[in-house]
C-alpha cells in the first residue's frame, strides 16, 4: 500500500484478509495510526527493484516461454543489478 490507498475502506479490507498495512497516514488526516517505519522502508527498497528489473525488456515483456529460462533471466538481472549497485559511487 501507499498514501493513496490509505482510505479506510481500503484499511479495513487490508485487516479483513489478515495482513498488516504498512502505510503512512496523509498529513492531513485526522485520526492518524503508527505503522512500522522500517517495513515501509523496504517495501520502497522492492518496489525500486521491480522499477531496476524493467529496464531488462526481456523480463518485463517476458518473451521466453519456458519458465525455468524466464526464471534465468530474472537471476541473470538480479546478479547484474547488484554487480551494478556494488560498483557504484
Amino acid at each position: 500500500m501507499d498514501k493513496a490507498y490509505e482510505g479506510d475502506e481500503t484499511r479495513q479490507l487490508v485487516f479483513d484478509l489478515g495482513m498488516t498495512p504498512v502505510v503512512p497516514p496523509k498529513e492531513n488526516r485526522i485520526a492518524v495510526w503508527e505503522y512500522d517505519r522500517e517495513m515501509y522502508k523496504k517495501r520502497n527498497e522492492v518496489e525500486r527493484l521491480f522499477r531496476r528489473l524493467k529496464g531488462f525488456r526481456r523480463i518485463f515483456f517476458r518473451f521466453e516461454k519456458l519458465d525455468v529460462v524466464f526464471k534465468f533471466f530474472v537471476n541473470f538481472a538480479l546478479i547484474v543489478d547488484k554487480l551494478v549497485s556494488v560498483n557504484r559511487p
